[in-house]
């Protein structure tokens, strides 16, 4: 691409920095921004900028929170005594989405692949443990990525969970092998929450 000024091609690069947008994408999106009034495109700016400097994350399950503790985990009518493990901040929101579950969370921050250089110290395994310990909790629910990555995520914790004598379940199989719960239908990932399973079974037919 040739460009007559070099602020508007400054403005293109950035834009696709981003992932999934291309360049004719960025293109785009900054001569729509162009064509807008000073003031709201430096209000989207300043609004992008606050998120990125004031956004924190949630002390207790490390979900994305304007606050130390995240609205979900905040929220009394939530059942403070089951927790949905989920990879990343993603999964929250695709299963918040098909509003079948009134639990709280914990984020690990992704999941055990020792190819990637991933083992269960950099996840937030440990802190989960914690949890199941000190706040009572009853049922631990695994809604990962049906993979290999993610089964053996869950082999692993279950196994640190055996202690406590809690009910451990996983989503289950109404999504693919290989899939990815955040482009699941809401429908599917929906009945995968409401037909949990125990983990026992989930790794026994794997």
């Amino acid at each position: 691409m040739q460009f007559s000024s070099a602020l508007l091609e400054n403005a293109v690069n950035e834009f696709a920095k981003l992932p999934g947008i291309g360049k004719k994408t960025a293109l785009r999106l900054v001569l729509h921004l162009l064509k807008q009034d000073a003031e709201m495109v430096k209000g989207f700016g300043d609004i992008i900028s606050k998120m990125r400097q004031e956004i924190k994350f949630c002390q207790r399950c490390f979900n994305v929170a304007d606050a130390d503790i995240c609205s979900i985990c905040a929220n009394s009518m939530r059942k403070q005594d089951t927790v949905c493990v989920v990879e990343n901040i993603r999964d929250v929101i695709a299963i918040e989405s098909t509003q079948q579950f009134s639990g709280t969370y914990h984020v690990l921050g992704g999941i055990i692949s020792p190819l990637d250089g991933i083992g269960p110290d950099q996840l937030n395994i440990d802190t989960l443990a914690g949890r199941v310990q000190k706040e009572h909790i009853q049922e631990v629910i695994f809604a990962l990525n049906p993979n290999i990555q993610g089964d053996t995520t869950i082999y692993y914790i279950q196994k640190k969970l055996q202690p406590f004598h809690i009910k451990i379940t996983t989503i289950s199989r109404g999504i693919a092998f290989g899939g990815e719960l955040e482009y699941a239908d809401e429908m599917t990932l929906a009945r995968s929450i409401t037909n949990r399973m125990p983990v026992e079974s989930y790794m026994s037919n794997g």
